[in-house]
C-alpha cells in the first residue's frame, strides 16, 4: 500500500474514494444529513455509510465513517476509523482512498495512516484462481492534513511497525510444510540486512548445551529442532544490560503421541505465534533503530507423533538440571521454553525477560479470545506491559500465580510434571516457567487466545494472524527501556 499525506486543499486525483470521518451527534449537512437519516447513521464508532459523491464533489464516491464521540478520539480511533473507510471500499475498483483527518493533525493523520496498512495486509501467496473483481483495487491512500510534512515526518516508526506486523502475520499464516524450524530460522537470518545479529543453534549445539527438555519435544519429527538468538544493540553502551524476549516456535503441534484431535488440528501451524510475534518485536526494533540493548530468544521445533517420538511418563533433563516428567506430550510449548528461558538468563543476564506463547486452551476459557493472559512475578514489569497494552489495542488482564497451585506440577519421581490438570491450567503452566526463571524480574504472555482471529472484530486486523504482541512489547520498549 503507498501512503502520501497531502494538504487539506490538494485536487481529487480520478477514481478516488473521499472518506469523512464523522463524530457522533454532530450535524452533516445537505445531502449527506439526509443520507444519514435514510440509512441509520449517527457517526457511532465503527459504522460506514458508502454513497455516491455529491454533485461538486470531484471524488468518484464518497465514505462516511463514524468515530464516536469526538471527545474520545485519539490514535486508536483514527487507526480504527481509516481501517474502516479502507475496508468499505477496498474491493469498489477505484485506485485511490483518501482519508480527511479530523483538524488536520500530523499525529493522528500518521496513525490513520498505520490503520490503513495494517487492515490492507493480506496473505495471498496460494491464491491462483482468484476472481479479479474479489482482489483489492485501492493501491494508494492518501492522508490529508493541514500538517502534511509533519505527518510525514511522524511515519517512519509507524511504516517500520507496519513492516514489522506483516511479517509477523507471514510466519504465523505460513503452512507447515513450508514454514519448520529451519526455514523459520533462515528468513529470521534474513533480517541482518536490518542491522541485527542472528546465530542459529542446531540439535548437536543445544545437545551439548544439555537442553533435554526443548529437544525432547522435536524429537519425534524429521524436521531439526533450532535455536535462534536475535540481538540488537542500539543502546549508546553497546555492552549495557539487554531487555529480553523469548518465543515458544512449535511450528506444527500434532500433540504428538498425545495426540490432538483431527477437528481443527490445521490451526495448529500457528502455534508458533509467540516466536512469531518476538521476530516482529525485534524487526521493528531495528527497523526504526530504537536505542536499546535487546535480545530475543525463538525455540522453534515441530511436535510430531514417530517411533521416536517422545512418551507420556518419560524423564528428560533440562538445562538447568531440572528433571521433568513428561506427563502430556501434548503440553510440550512449556518444555520448550523451559530451556529456552534458562538459556537467556543464564547466557545474557537482562534487565526482564518476557515470554510469550500460544500455551494453552485454558486461557481461552478464561478469557476469551479478545484478552492475553499475563503472568508476571514482577509488578513494575506488569504494569508497563498493561499500560502499553492500552495504549496499542491489545488488551491484557493480569492473572494470579499462587505458590499453592505450585504442588500442582511437583512429580513423584522427578523435580516436575509438565501438567498440573485441568484446574487452574494456565496458571500452572505459568508456575511451570517460573521455576526456570531463577528470581530475575520476568512475564509471560500466553497468546493463544489472540494470536489469530476468525472472525475479526478489530478493522485493523484482518481474519488469520494477527501479530498479536508486536506493538505492545515495542510501545513498552520505546516508553520504558531506550534511551
Amino acid at each position: 500500500m503507498d501512503i502520501e499525506f497531502v494538504a487539506a486543499s490538494a485536487a481529487v486525483a480520478p477514481r478516488t474514494a473521499l472518506a469523512r470521518i464523522v463524530f457522533e451527534g454532530e450535524a452533516l449537512d445537505g445531502a449527506l444529513a439526509q443520507a444519514a437519516t435514510g440509512s441509520r447513521f449517527t457517526g457511532g464508532k465503527g459504522q460506514t455509510l458508502d454513497i455516491l459523491a455529491p454533485a461538486g464533489t470531484e471524488a468518484a464516491r464518497l465514505v462516511l465513517v463514524g468515530a464516536g464521540k469526538r471527545e474520545t478520539f485519539d490514535a486508536l480511533g483514527a487507526e480504527h476509523a481509516a481501517a474502516s473507510a479502507y475496508a468499505a471500499v477496498k474491493t469498489s475498483g477505484l485506485d485511490v482512498l483518501r482519508i480527511e483527518t479530523p483538524n488536520g493533525d500530523a499525529a493522528l493523520a500518521a496513525r490513520a495512516a498505520l490503520g490503513v496498512r495494517l487492515a490492507s495486509y493480506r496473505f495471498d501467496k496460494y491464491r491462483t484462481k482468484e476472481p479479479a473483481e474479489k482482489k483489492p483495487s485501492i493501491v494508494k491512500t492518501q492522508v490529508a492534513t493541514a500538517e502534511a510534512d509533519a505527518a510525514l515526518a511522524a511515519f517512519p516508526p509507524l511504516a517500520a511497525l507496519a513492516d514489522a506486523v506483516a511479517f509477523s502475520r507471514d510466519l504465523v499464516s505460513e503452512p507447515a510444510n513450508i514454514l519448520y524450524p529451519a526455514e523459520f530460522a533462515r528468513r529470521v537470518k534474513e533480517l541482518e540486512a536490518l542491522g541485527l545479529e542472528v546465530e542459529i543453534l542446531g540439535e548437536a549445539e543445544m545437545a551439548e548445551l544439555g537442553m533435554g527438555s526443548l529437544l525432547g519435544v522435536g524429537q519425534g519429527s524429521v524436521r531439526e529442532s533450532q535455536l535462534v538468538v536475535i540481538r540488537w544493540n542500539g543502546a549508546d553502551d553497546k555492552t549495557a544490560q539487554p531487555v529480553a524476549f523469548i518465543g515458544k516456535g512449535v511450528c506444527f503441534d500434532t500433540g504428538g503421541i498425545s495426540i490432538k484431535p483431527a477437528d481443527g488440528m490445521e490451526d495448529m501451524k500457528w502455534d508458533m505465534g509467540g516466536a512469531a510475534a518476538v521476530s516482529g518485536l525485534m524487526h521493528v526494533l531495528a527497523g526504526r533503530k530504537a536505542k536499546v540493548n535487546a535480545v530475543g530468544i525463538l525455540g522453534l521445533v515441530e511436535n510430531m507423533p514417530d517411533g521416536n517420538a517422545q512418551r507420556p511418563g518419560d524423564v528428560v533433563t533440562s538445562m538447568s538440571g531440572q528433571t521433568i516428567e513428561v506427563i502430556n506430550t501434548d503440553a510440550e510449548g512449556r518444555l520448550v521454553l523451559a530451556d529456552a528461558v534458562w538459556y537467556c538468563q543464564d547466557r545474557f543476564k537482562p534487565k526482564f525477560m518476557v515470554d510469550l506463547a500460544t500455551l494453552t486452551g485454558a486461557i481461552i476459557i478464561s478469557l476469551g479470545n479478545d484478552y492475553a493472559g499475563l503472568f508476571s512475578n514482577n509488578d513494575e514489569l506488569a504494569g508497563n506491559l498493561l499500560a502499553a497494552s492500552g495504549l496499542e489495542g491489545e488488551p491484557l488482564w493480569r492473572m494470579p500465580l499462587p505458590p499453592q497451585y505450585d504442588k500442582q506440577i511437583d512429580s513423584m519421581i522427578a523435580d516436575m510434571k509438565n501438567t498440573g490438570g485441568r484446574p487452574g491450567g494456565s496458571i500452572t503452566a505459568a508456575l511451570f516457567i517460573q521455576r526456570f526463571v531463577n528470581g530475575l524480574p520476568w512475564a509471560h504472555l500466553d497468546i493463544a487466545s489472540t494470536a489469530w482471529k476468525k472472525p475479526s472484530s478489530v478493522p485493523t486486523i484482518p481474519d488469520g494472524a494477527t501479530g498479536f504482541g508486536v506493538r505492545l512489547l515495542n510501545r513498552m520498549v520505546q516508553e520504558k527501556y531506550e534511551g
